[in-house]
């Protein structure tokens, strides 16, 4: 729609609002899906900066705990098709990812290296600080034991869904506390007629994601393929580091994508001195 058209359209008393969400849509637009001129992290960390490694064996999940300033690199060590990941605050476990609001507020349903992950509170959980695969799942969700009895013919198959009701109940929660997951290494698309589809061979042994903590959270990790997964069912072990990143600086890439992520790194400021962490 021009300009013109636009300014014609909307005369309404919502018409700056209207004016504003195509000022912010052409910004989104207009923006560099992947911000080449960014540093790229470490392909290796160095060991003193390494606070643990684990070893996460196919078709289970794990939780970690990250602190602000952390990075959680989540490394696809044999090219498992789908990671799936939910984030809590650590602080108050009923401020947890939005990945409806994270798309939404980023005009993008592809997250790579650049993107923040919002909470439902408007802040920003974690950043994608770096991504060497660069095709992730926001869409479809993960696995469950109907999908993997579609697909594989025994819904007894360890599922994404599964495996966060069990580590949700070990954690004073329970499943009306799972919210709808990000799958990393998940090159889901939609097609002409709006059905989702899988896109491409997916990721590479030793694709990696790393999640810069922006306040203290608690990560959940599923490692169970995703529902449109070619393929077996045959998930192999992933390894989960968790490493002491640099502070961001001030014209951090992550922080200063657009205009939403100022904003939601703005909430998380007046949040944190609030609570005396500034």
């Amino acid at each position: 729609m021009a300009e013109a058209t636009r300014k014609e359209k909307y005369t309404g008393p919502y018409a700056a609002q209207q004016e504003r969400y195509y000022q912010l849509f052409g910004g989104a637009k207009a923006r560099k899906k992947d911000p080449g001129g960014a540093p790229r992290n470490p392909a290796q960390i160095p060991a003193s900066l390494v606070r643990s490694v684990e070893t996460l064996a196919g078709g289970w999940g794990h939780v970690l705990p990250v602190k602000r300033g952390e990075t959680l690199r989540v490394i696809n060590t044999h090219g498992t098709p789908g990671v799936s990941v939910i984030i809590y605050n650590s602080a108050d476990t009923s401020e947890r990812l939005n990945a409806g609001d994270t798309m939404k507020v980023q005009w993008n349903a592809r997250l790579t290296r650049g993107a923040g992950l919002f909470s439902d509170m408007g802040r920003v959980l974690a950043s994608i600080t770096d991504d060497t695969c660069g095709h992730h799942d926001v869409l479809t969700g993960g696995s469950t034991p109907g999908s993997n009895a579609e697909r594989y013919g025994d819904g007894a198959l360890r599922s994404t869904s599964g495996n966060f009701v069990l580590l949700a109940s070990k954690h004073a929660l329970d499943k009306r506390d799972i919210p709808p997951c990000v799958t990393f290494f998940a090159p889901v698309g939609v097609d002409a007629q709006g059905r989702f589809r899988w896109e491409g061979e997916g990721p590479k042994p030793g694709d990696y994601v790393d999640l810069r903590a922006e306040l203290d959270i608690v990560v959940f990790v599923s490692n169970a393929p995703h529902p449109y997964a070619p393929g077996p069912y045959a998930p192999k072990e992933i390894d989960l580091l968790v490493w002491k990143s640099p502070p961001p600086a001030a014209d951090d890439f992550c922080r200063t994508a657009s205009e939403e992520a100022i904003r939601g790194f703005e909430n998380n400021a007046r949040y944190l001195a609030a609570r005396g962490e500034a």
